[in-house]
């Protein structure tokens, strides 16, 4: 990488109106040179991976995040990082046409034209078809709808851009990766607003995979007037979840949740206190489920769950707590107590035995502790908690990212289709439970 004077990383932490007069007051060709200089501008999302020490062995950037966070311009940038360091350099540049090629990542807005530096040459030749890059490089551009095209040209480097808009993802993808061979470390940028095909699960499980990523909302150069209209219009909802926080939402067949059925189910979120709930009812008891975790590398999962005057129940919150020892995650069970009013606190004890119900009690005496023991997989005693969502008996009231992607991956009959344990999950079906479904060790379908 090119060297980058040290004090420019210092930029980005000054305030807002110590850099305006900087800027102001320093010579044209400073000005210059720091409107240009990408490090200290990029917002965490936007920097690339190390590419020395750990976890520098890395073949795949993807960059999976919202609509405006800056996919585009981190994918030029690290394009013309790139060639700036290798002479010759030969750069394959795919999207889902060759228009969108041009338009987008060549001629955009935010694209290699404009985040070239002063006296670079980028210059798009269409009669060749060859986009001319400084140090003697060229882009070459290419369609995911027509793989044949990727078969045989060999690549030092790559930029693939909105993969869930080529026509043919997979035959594109292998013939680029097979053809991804020249120079010592041949690598690619994908830029992406996630979309659930299978290409982009598989890109993100592949060992030599780093992902970054971000919610519209941490580009701060966006209007404010847009942020608020889309937030607005959007927020809260699978497409906002999709489009604005950069979250992959993917469907399993067969899933004892949908996202539909989950959006379905959504209201507005409810506050802490005697608030009404959606259909007017008050809150007439408050369960926080517990999922302690097997060990203090995991989460222990923590749901607050309500029931209306009404009998519809609410999904409140989710104060789960990730990597944390026993006495913060049992501190994290008291604040949320609190908070809510919880009325019980249900702990599976299958984890620990009564060492759970102690550790709670050893940082709230009086929290109203009840253990309980699961003899069932986790899925399977999911079952008549989804029956109530699909019954209109149940809620969420709010947003849950990480819950909500939990509970699609529960499968009928006990399987969850991720790696780890559903542990914000399985605390939402013990708080439901003990609502909705009578105080039974373990639940049952009954009649809805």
């Amino acid at each position: 990488m090119n060297a980058v004077p040290s004090w420019l990383g210092a930029l980005a932490g000054l305030e807002e109106w110590r850099l305006s007069r900087m800027l102001r007051n320093a010579p044209a060709p400073i000005r210059r040179r720091l409107f240009e200089e990408w490090s200290w501008q990029a917002h965490s999302g936007q920097r690339e991976p190390p590419s020395t020490g750990s976890g520098s062995d890395w073949r795949t950037w993807l960059i999976m995040a919202g609509r405006g966070f800056g996919k585009t311009r981190a994918g030029a940038e690290w394009v013309l990082a790139r060639v700036r360091e290798t002479e010759g350099a030969r750069v394959a540049l795919v999207g889902g046409t060759i228009e969108e090629v041009v338009k987008v990542m060549i001629e955009g807005e935010s694209g290699l034209k404009a985040a070239a530096r002063t006296g670079e040459k980028v210059r798009w030749r269409p009669s060749r078809s060859i986009l001319e890059l400084p140090n003697d490089a060229i882009g070459l551009p290419y369609s995911g709808a027509r793989p044949a095209k990727l078969r045989g040209p060999q690549h030092h480097f790559a930029w693939c851009d909105e993969i869930a808009k080529w026509r043919l993802p997979d035959e594109s993808w292998d013939n680029l990766m097979l053809g991804l061979r020249l120079g010592m470390k041949p690598r690619a940028v994908v830029t992406t607003t996630p979309q659930p095909i299978p290409l982009l699960k598989r890109i993100q499980r592949l060992k030599g995979t780093v992902t970054s990523g971000g919610r519209t909302i941490d580009n701060v150069h966006l209007p404010a007037d847009f942020v608020d209209a889309v937030t607005e219009a959007y927020g809260g909802t699978r497409l906002g979840r999709q489009e604005l926080d950069g979250v992959y939402l993917e469907e399993r067949e067969g899933a004892l949740w949908t996202r539909a059925l989950i959006e379905k189910c959504r209201v507005r979120p409810l506050s802490p206190g005697p608030s009404p709930a959606e259909g007017g009812g008050e809150m007439v008891r408050i369960v926080i489920g517990v999922d302690p975790p097997a060990g203090e590398n995991g989460t222990c999962g923590i749901v607050v769950a309500g029931l209306a005057s009404d009998g519809m129940a609410y999904v409140l919150a989710d104060a789960s707590a990730e990597r944390a020892r026993p006495e913060r995650w049992a501190a994290a069970v008291a604040r949320a107590a609190d908070a809510w009013r919880a009325d019980r606190v249900i702990a599976e004890a299958n984890q620990g035995g009564a060492m759970v119900e102690t550790v709670l009690r050893a940082v709230e005496q009086a929290l109203p502790v009840k253990l309980r023991h699961a003899s069932e997989a986790k899925g399977k005693r999911a079952e008549p908690v989804a029956a109530l969502f699909e019954a209109g008996r149940a809620r969420f009231a709010g947003s849950f990212p990480e819950l909500e992607n939990q509970l699609v991956a529960l499968m009928p009959g006990g399987g969850y289709a991720e790696p780890g344990s559903p542990d914000r999950a399985d605390a939402m079906v013990w708080a439901l439970s003990e609502l909705m479904l009578g105080r039974r060790s373990e639940p049952r379908i009954r009649a809805l």
